[in-house]
C-alpha cells in the first residue's frame, strides 16, 4: 500500500493543477445540482421495533385524518394570587386572545378554554389548544410572531400568560460553533507549524470536504430525506477528521523535506507513511459511522452514514489535493528558519548525528514528547495506575445514567414554553404535560364499545394514573383511543413504571374483553426509544469493536495492540458518560456549562457517543502506534520504540486533539440543551482518550508488554494481508539503491530514481 500511495502522492504534486481543476470541477458540480435539488423531506421518526410506533402506526390506520393533523399549540393563562381565571374581569381578554389567534396565518382552530373546560380545578389555571394546517416544520416566522405578538397583548389584562407546543419553538439559537473550532484550528496550526501556508492548507482541504459534504446532502435530501441534524453532525466530524488528516500529511511532508528530500519526494513519501495511516484511521471511523445502520432506526443510520461519507471525502482530499496543494508551496510550507538556510544545509545537517542539523531541529519538535516517553519508560506502573483509576473515577457516575428524550421542562425558564409547561404541570399536576395515549384495538371483541369501556376503566384503576379521557372512535366505531394522565412527571422513573404495569395488564384484558391495546404517546415514545438504545449498545459495540480490531490486527500485525487499544477507548467512554452524567443529568456544574435544567441524559446520546469517539480514537491510535510499529521494523527496541513514536507523533496528535476537541466544544455554544450535550460528550471523550489514554495508558502497557506487545501467532501470520503501513517497501528500494532517491518511479514501477 505504501508503494500506491507514494505514486498517488507524487503523481498528485506533479499533476497540482489538474489535481486541483478536478477536484474544483466536482465541488462545483455538486453545488448547482445542490441549487437544482428540491426541498428535502423530513427525517423519518420512525421507531421500528417497538410498541409506540406500532400502536402510532395503528392509529393511522384507522383514523386517517389523525396523520393529516398539523402542529399545535397551548396557550396557559394564570390568574394572579387569590383570583380565578373564570372571572368575568378576564373574560373580555380571552375572548379577543382567542379571536386574534384564529386570525394568524395557518392556524385551522383554537378552542375557548372556558367555553371547553379545560380549566384547572381551582380555577386558577387554564388553556387554549391552537391547532395548525401544517406541520410543526412548515410554521411560518410570521405565524409564529402572530401568536406570540397576541400573547403579549392579553398579558395586559393581568393574567399571566405563556406558549408552549411544537408550533412555538423555532430554530434554537445558533452558536458559533464552526467558526470558533476553525478559528482555534488555525491558531494550533500556526503555532504547530510556524508556518501560514502550513497552517492553512489543512484548513482549506477541510473547508473543501465539509462544502462537498454538505453539498451533497442537499443535494440527495429531497430522495434520502436528511435534514439539518444530518448535516450537523457530518460537519462536526468532517471539520474535525478533515484538519486532523491533513496535519499528518503535511507533518509528515515537512519531516521529509528537513530530512533532504526535494519538494516532489517529499510529498510522495509522506502520503507513501502517513497516507497510508489515514486511510485505515479513516477506515475505522467509517467502520463506526456506517455502524449505525445496525441498531435500525433510519434517522441514525442516515446520521451515520452522511458523516462516513464526510470521512471518505477527507481522506481523499488528504491523499491528492493535500500533495498538489503543497506543489503550489513547496517551500513556504516549511518553518520560517528552515526556508532562510542554505538549500544544501537538509542534507549536511543530517549526516551530523540525531541530535543536530535539519533532522536534528525535527526532534527537538517533538523533544517534549520524548520527555514525557521517557517518564513513562521509566515509570509505567504509577502511570497505568493513575490513568486507569483517573478514568475509573470519573466513570462512577456513569452506573446512574438514565436515557430518555428532554422537552421543555429541560427549556431555561427564561423560555416561554418553559413557563407554559411549569404553569401546567401547577395547575393540572406534573404528569398533564405527558398524557399517555392508549389506543384500544376491538375488531374482535363481540361488542366493541362494552370492550373499550372495560379498558378504560382498567387503565383508570391502575395506580399512579390520575384521570382517564372518553375513549375517542373511529369511523368504524372498533378502534378508540384514549388519554391517560399519570400522576408523575414525564420523566419520571414512576412513569417509566406506570407504563411497563398498564402493558403487563394487556394479556388479562384481553382475555376479559376480547380486545387488545398498545400504549403510545411521547412519553411512551421516549420510554421506548431508551430501551431500544440500551438494548442495541451491546450489539453495536461488539460488531464495531470487533470489525476495528480485525483492521487493526492487519495493520499492526499485532494480538495485544488492537486489544489494548479497546480496553482504553472503553476506559474513555466511560469516563466521558460519568462526567456528562455528573453535569446533565445530577446538575453538578451544570452551571458553568449554562446548562439551565438537568434532566435524562438523551437517548440516542450512548450510541453516538460510543460510534464517533471509538472511530476518532482509533485514528490516534493509528496515527500514534504505527510510527511505534515503523521503529520496531527499523529494529529499535520497543521501549525505545515508544520514545521514537512519541517523538514525531506526540505533537501532531496533541495539535489534532486540541483542534477537535475545539471543533466539538464549539458547538456548545448553541441555546439547545441537547446540542450542548453531544458537543461536551464528544469534547471530553476526545479529551479523555488522547491526553490520558493515548498519552499515558497506551505507552505504559507497550513499555511494561516489550516485545510481547508485537507478538502474532506464525499461522496467523502467514494468513493476514501485508498492507506495509510503516513504508517498509519504500526503505527497502533505499537501501538496494543508495545515493538515489530509492523510491520507485511513478511511470516505471521496476526502475527507481533520483
Amino acid at each position: 500500500m505504501a508503494t500506491l500511495l507514494y505514486r498517488l502522492g507524487r503523481g498528485a504534486f506533479r499533476r497540482r493543477r489538474w489535481v486541483t481543476l478536478s477536484w474544483a470541477a466536482v465541488l462545483l458540480g455538486v453545488v448547482l445540482a445542490a441549487m437544482s435539488a428540491g426541498e428535502a423531506a423530513d427525517d423519518s421518526d420512525s421507531m421500528p421495533g417497538i410498541e409506540s410506533q406500532q400502536a402510532f402506526d395503528l392509529i393511522n390506520e384507522r383514523f386517517p385524518d389523525a396523520e393529516a393533523e398539523g402542529a399545535s399549540a397551548r396557550i396557559v393563562l394564570v390568574a394572579p394570587d387569590g383570583r380565578k381565571v373564570t372571572a368575568t374581569e378576564y373574560r373580555a381578554a380571552i375572548d379577543t386572545l382567542v379571536a386574534e389567534v384564529a386570525d394568524g396565518p395557518q392556524v385551522a382552530a383554537v378552542s375557548d378554554p372556558l367555553d371547553a373546560s379545560t380549566v384547572s380545578e381551582d380555577a386558577t389555571t387554564a388553556y387554549a389548544t391552537v391547532t395548525y394546517e401544517v406541520t410543526d416544520d412548515n410554521v411560518t416566522d410570521a405565524g409564529r410572531d402572530d401568536l406570540t405578538e397576541a400573547v403579549e397583548k392579553a398579558r395586559t389584562s393581568g393574567l399571566t400568560v405563556e406558549a408552549g407546543g411544537d408550533a412555538v419553538a423555532g430554530e434554537p439559537p445558533a452558536g458559533i460553533g464552526e467558526f470558533l473550532g476553525i478559528g482555534v484550528a488555525a491558531v494550533v496550526l500556526l503555532i504547530t507549524f510556524g508556518s501560514l501556508a502550513a497552517a492553512g492548507l489543512p484548513l482549506i482541504t477541510a473547508v473543501v470536504g465539509v462544502a462537498l459534504t454538505l453539498a451533497s446532502i442537499v443535494a440527495l435530501g429531497g430522495a434520502l430525506g436528511m435534514s439539518t441534524g444530518t448535516a450537523d453532525l457530518a460537519m462536526m466530524i468532517g471539520i474535525a477528521v478533515g484538519v486532523d488528516y491533513a496535519l499528518l500529511v503535511v507533518s509528515r511532508y515537512r519531516e521529509e523535506r528537513a530530512a533532504g528530500h526535494d519538494a516532489p519526494e517529499a510529498a510522495g513519501l509522506a502520503v507513501g507513511t502517513a497516507g497510508s495511516a489515514v486511510v485505515f484511521a479513516g477506515l475505522t471511523v467509517v467502520i463506526a459511522l456506517a455502524g449505525l445502520s445496525v441498531i435500525g432506526v433510519p434517522s441514525l443510520t442516515k446520521m451515520g452514514l452522511a458523516a462516513a461519507g464526510a470521512v471518505v471525502l477527507a481522506v481523499l482530499i488528504t491523499l491528492t489535493l493535500v500533495p498538489a496543494l503543497c506543489g503550489f508551496w513547496p517551500d513556504a510550507l516549511l518553518a520560517r528558519r528552515v526556508r532562510k538556510g542554505p538549500s544544501a544545509r537538509p542534507a549536511r545537517r543530517l549526516r551530523k548525528g540525531p541530535r543536530a542539523g535539519a533532522a536534528g531541529r525535527v526532534r527537538e519538535t517533538g523533544a517534549w514528547g520524548a520527555r514525557w516517553a521517557r517518564l513513562v519508560q521509566r515509570r509505567p506502573v504509577p502511570v497505568l495506575l493513575g490513568s486507569v483509576i483517573l478514568l475509573g473515577a470519573l466513570a462512577v457516575p456513569a452506573l446512574d445514567l438514565r436515557l430518555g428524550m428532554p422537552g421543555d421542562e429541560a427549556k431555561p425558564a427564561s423560555t416561554t414554553e418553559r413557563r407554559a409547561y411549569d404553569a401546567l404541570a401547577d395547575g393540572f399536576g406534573p404528569g398533564f404535560n405527558g398524557p399517555l395515549t392508549v389506543v384500544v384495538d376491538a375488531r374482535q371483541a363481540d361488542d366493541p364499545r362494552s370492550a373499550v369501556a372495560a379498558v378504560s376503566e382498567r387503565v383508570a384503576g391502575t395506580d399512579g394514573v390520575v384521570s382517564v379521557s372518553p375513549p375517542r372512535f373511529n369511523a368504524a366505531e372498533d378502534t378508540a383511543v384514549i388519554q391517560a394522565v399519570p400522576a408523575t412527571a414525564p420523566t419520571s422513573e414512576r412513569t417509566e413504571e406506570l407504563v411497563r404495569t398498564i402493558r403487563a395488564e394487556r394479556p388479562a384484558a384481553e382475555s376479559a374483553t376480547g380486545a387488545t391495546f398498545e400504549v403510545t404517546g411521547t412519553t411512551a415514545l421516549n420510554i421506548d426509544v431508551a430501551r431500544k438504545m440500551t438494548d442495541a449498545l451491546i450489539p453495536y459495540l461488539l460488531v464495531v469493536v470487533g470489525l476495528a480490531f480485525l483492521l487493526l490486527l492487519v495493520v499492526f500485525r499485532s494480538v495485544l495492540v488492537p486489544l489494548k487499544a479497546a480496553l482504553g477507548f472503553l476506559l474513555s467512554v466511560g469516563a466521558s458518560f460519568g462526567a456528562l452524567v455528573t453535569i446533565f443529568q445530577n446538575g453538578h456544574g451544570a452551571g458553568l456549562l449554562g446548562v439551565a435544567e438537568t434532566g435524562p441524559i438523551m437517548s440516542t446520546m450512548p450510541l453516538m457517543l460510543v460510534g464517533i469517539v471509538f472511530g476518532l480514537a482509533m485514528d490516534y491510535q493509528v496515527f500514534l502506534v504505527s510510527r511505534m510499529r515503523e521503529a520496531v521494523i527499523h529494529g529499535e527496541p520497543p521501549a525505545e520504540a515508544v520514545v521514537t513514536g512519541f517523538r514525531h507523533s506526540g505533537r501532531v496528535v496533541t495539535a489534532a486533539a486540541v483542534i477537535m476537541t475545539s471543533v466539538f466544544a464549539g458547538f456548545m455554544t448553541g441555546g439547545e440543551t441537547l446540542l450542548k450535550m453531544v458537543g461536551f460528550g464528544l469534547a471530553v471523550a476526545v479529551l479523555f482518550d488522547a491526553f490520558v489514554v493515548r498519552m499515558a495508558f497506551v505507552p505504559a502497557v507497550l513499555v511494561l508488554l516489550g516485545k510481547s506487545a508485537w507478538w502474532l501467532p506464525r499461522r496467523l501470520d502467514r494468513l493476514l494481508p501485508r498492507v506495509d503501513v510503516e513504508g517498509e517497501a519504500l526503505r527497502r528500494r533505499a537501501a538496494a539503491a543508495p545515493g538515489l532517491a530509492a523510491v520507485p518511479d511513478p511511470d516505471r514501477p521496476d526502475t527507481v530514481r533520483a
